[in-house]
């Protein structure tokens, strides 16, 4: 049995899709970042960056969605090509998530959202990076179903950032490749169990003041 220590974030429904993709045995432990769970000496012995998604699986303990999804990929070798150029077309859209499209849309929804400053120039700054990244991606679905041709941990690892690409009131309407990829990911069967799994986690977690002080490690 896996243990999933999870929150319902952009990260944390990641590596959820592919567990219920594939059907592994699991079970979640809850860690409520609006409440410093990601803090407790406990955690930091499973994620030392503070941060979850994290897995406990037998005598391996791994943080970072993208290794956790490389690492379920590899254990149940399913939604990664398992040599040559098809294999790290899909790792290097793993990375383009992991370093571009998460970061940025994290900051744009952080300074657009969530900021005690209100700062014009972080806000333009972000949302219009956001925009080219979802540039990049709406060209790259402009002949494919996914991201890569065939469903992978790529298209796991950005679907759920792309989500919340409405959130921050960007225009789909600008990225039609995209919106068609989001209802067509939408209808997966193990998608839709992912949500319907994690949405009521959070869902009487109110995010006041001292909790985004808490997930923004700004807390005294």
């Amino acid at each position: 049995m896996l243990d999933f220590y999870f929150w319902p974030t952009p990260n944390g429904y990641k590596p959820l899709i592919f567990l219920e993709e594939v059907g592994l045995d699991y079970r979640i432990k809850p860690v409520n970042i609006m409440a410093g769970d990601q803090f407790r000496p406990e955690f930091l012995k499973i994620s030392p960056n503070n941060r979850m998604p994290a897995i406990v699986d037998g005598d391996r303990t791994l943080f970072e969605s993208g290794a956790i999804l490389l690492y379920l990929s590899e254990k149940t070798k399913q939604f990664l090509p398992p040599k040559d150029t098809a294999r790290y077309e899909v790792v290097q859209w793993l990375m383009w998530q992991m370093g571009g499209l998460g970061p940025m849309m994290g900051q744009a929804n952080y300074f657009i959202k969530y900021a005690e400053l209100d700062i014009p120039y972080a806000k333009n700054r972000y949302f219009k990076e956001t925009e080219r990244l979802l540039g990049v991606l709406n060209k790259q679905l402009n002949d494919k179903d996914y991201i890569v041709g065939g469903y992978s941990i790529a298209d796991m690892a950005v679907y759920p950032w792309a989500l919340e690409a409405d959130d921050l009131s960007v225009d789909l309407s600008k990225f039609p490749h995209i919106a068609d990829w989001l209802t067509r990911m939408g209808d997966r069967p193990a998608i839709k169990r992912a949500y319907a799994i994690g949405e009521p986690i959070a869902a009487n977690v109110k995010v006041d003041a001292d909790a985004k002080a808490i997930l923004f490690g700004t807390a005294k």
